[in-house]
């Protein structure tokens, strides 16, 4: 299983909200670059980056931030927020991002999604299922809508996706322990590689995802807390994976 330190942009700095509330903010750093980098010298390989001022606006904010962590470290990079187009997606590739992560577009234009994932193939797309009360939402979580989560990830391996985020919208931030129950019924529904996002509060939360066999997951208000030893969890999740 792979670990994936989140590093969420807005104005140029690493944030944290609650539950998704930007009136629920925490800044944690003003350098993302030096974020990006303290991550890979404890042993990350990859890193979450989500643009929320992209997510809202529905248009990309950093890039130019995306681009230096690209240029000035090692890491893999998956990115989202605000990912609307065909060129969208080709601005991120073409900046180093390894994997594009897709939400509110995947909700709101499935014939476009099908386009992106024929044009750029299924190892480079991720599509974001955020999840409110086991609905869909979308716009930077703004929006809810009335699509069942296990549906629409059941609808999204038929359209060639490989790869989801399942996030449980209720638990982001709030280091309360991620979906166990939303993130298995989608395990046994698909063959989908699933990232756990929402609610990692500890070393034993990504232990019992790695040992359900899951493909990754994302920690980002239990890492910046001290509550999480990158260190450590990436020795004893190779252990697991091993």
């Amino acid at each position: 299983m792979i670990i994936l330190p989140a590093v969420d942009l807005q104005n140029g700095e690493v944030v944290r909200l609650k539950q998704g509330n930007f009136d629920r903010k925490t800044v944690y750093s003003s350098s993302p670059v030096k974020t990006a980098k303290m991550f890979a010298c404890r042993g990350t390989e990859w890193i979450h980056i989500v643009d929320l001022d992209g997510a809202c606006a529905g248009e990309s904010k950093n890039l130019n931030v995306i681009r230096d962590i690209s240029e000035k470290t090692e890491l893999k990079i998956q990115a989202g927020g605000g990912v609307r187009s065909k060129e969208d997606v080709k601005r991120l590739l073409e900046l180093g991002v390894d994997r594009v992560i897709i939400g509110t577009l995947a909700v709101k234009n499935l014939e476009l999604l099908q386009e992106i994932i024929a044009l750029f193939g299924g190892e480079n797309i991720l599509v974001s299922i955020d999840a409110r009360g086991g609905k869909v939402a979308s716009s930077g979580w703004l929006e809810d809508s009335k699509i069942d989560m296990l549906d629409f990830a059941v609808q999204m391996e038929s359209l060639g996706v490989k790869y989801i985020l399942y996030t449980d919208i209720s638990r982001d931030g709030m280091l309360a322990g991620p979906d166990f129950e939303g993130l298995k019924k989608i395990k046994s529904r698909t063959e989908l590689n699933i990232i756990a996002s929402g609610g990692i509060s500890s070393e034993r939360d990504l232990i019992k995802l790695a040992e359900y066999g899951f493909y990754g997951a994302i920690t980002g208000q239990a890492v910046y807390q001290g509550k999480i030893d990158l260190k450590k969890i990436f020795a004893e999740i190779g252990d697991i994976n091993a």
